[in-house]
């Protein structure tokens, strides 16, 4: 049963329903406040069937982040762009001043794409995710601090921790962002799998015969069995917390790409992705999305599509792709490879079985 599309367009009707008026930076809205929507992984991969998601650029839009990249000329050179418009503005306002006169945003993005120096100069968007992901620095004794590196040990030395999060709220730095984070922060908990949840694993999802544990004499005889299948022990469940949620173009995204997060961590420490969750701040639909909002709660959600990553090229813990543990922060490293990403994204990172309604157009408010 797919209850994500259901409790997401739940949530765009109680914003009709219930939705206060404002009138902000960027456009009128219908704005309520604090909500939640829990998703259980095993009932499919989080990306909406009620209207046609932009998969590529979800997938692309996440490695940027996880290469600690703040330069848009990564997503535009592979045909994402989603964040062009916070470049261009930023651009228009560093030239307001030039007798030259400005580009376009056509011209602007061009030139981004054939002109190496123009988009060291002008596709930075400052300290955005990406930064505060992997890099961020330490004032008083300029240490360089890998959160996500941090959260792969951590999760393999002490996955109880209560510490397993991610911060991109570097108050800090958000005067030099283009725009301040919207979902701010993430958390990751773990569990123990029960030994009935590890053997369905290994007769799911190996060709391991159905009723094997039968010919030992103990649970642990039969973990020690799994694990030297590298049956994963541990469920991995994720929270993110958002302060400013664009109900229609956003939410959409941001689920997808946090469900994506997870899948990667999980394969990565070699957990099984458990649950998925949101703490929604300002929840808002934009006056000029109220139309297409309206549609997309009459449509009818489709069963959730799968996801597939293929690991067989990941570096493992014993040198050889494809043999033995993954080894987590050598592929954390193999993300500033681009042949290493143009592989995951083309290859490794595959949806199966994704139907939809057709795609709703939303105009996007910079």
């Amino acid at each position: 049963m797919n209850k994500l599309d259901k409790d997401y367009l739940a949530l765009l009707q109680d914003i009709l329903d219930n939705g206060t008026k404002k009138q902000t930076r960027n456009g009128d809205t219908l704005s309520v406040f604090g909500r939640q929507i829990r998703h259980s992984m095993k009932d499919g991969f989080p990306l909406l069937t009620t209207k046609k998601m932009a998969w590529k650029g979800i997938v692309t839009e996440l490695i940027w982040f996880l290469r600690g990249d703040t330069n848009i000329k990564y997503l535009v050179d592979n045909n994402t762009s989603i964040w062009n418009g916070d470049a261009y503005k930023n651009y228009a306002w560093k030239t307001s001043m030039d007798v030259d006169g400005q580009l376009s945003k056509e011209q602007f993005i061009n030139r981004i794409k054939t002109d190496d120096e123009f988009a060291k100069k002008f596709g930075e968007l400052g300290p955005i995710y990406g930064k505060q992901w992997r890099r961020v620095m330490v004032p008083y004794n300029m240490m360089v601090i890998d959160q996500i590196a941090n959260l792969i040990r951590d999760l393999k030395t002490n996955p109880d921790s209560r510490r397993l999060i991610v911060n991109s709220w570097n108050v800090g730095e958000l005067d030099q962002m283009v725009l301040p984070p919207c979902h701010y922060g993430f958390q990751v908990y773990t569990r123990e799998l029960s030994i009935n949840e590890r053997i369905l694993i290994a007769e799911t999802n190996t060709e391991i015969i159905p009723g094997f544990d039968s010919h030992f004499d103990t649970d642990e005889d039969v973990h020690n069995v799994l694990d030297t299948w590298n049956i994963p022990k541990r469920a991995i469940s994720l929270m993110w917390n958002q302060r400013s949620v664009d109900s229609a173009l956003g939410w959409p995204f941001n689920v997808a790409s946090y469900g994506l997060l997870l899948e990667l961590l999980g394969k990565m420490v070699n957990m099984v992705p458990d649950e998925l969750i949101c703490n929604l701040g300002d929840v808002h639909l934009y006056n000029n999305h109220l139309e297409g909002a309206r549609e997309q709660i009459s449509r009818t959600p489709y069963e959730l599509p799968k996801l597939n990553i293929n690991t067989e090229f990941w570096p493992t813990e014993s040198g050889e792709c494809g043999v033995g543990p993954i080894d987590a922060l050598a592929v954390l490293r193999s993300f500033s490879d681009d042949n290493f990403c143009k592989c995951l994204l083309e290859e490794d990172i595959q949806l199966g079985n994704y139907q939809s309604h057709p795609k709703i157009y939303f105009p996007l408010s910079n």
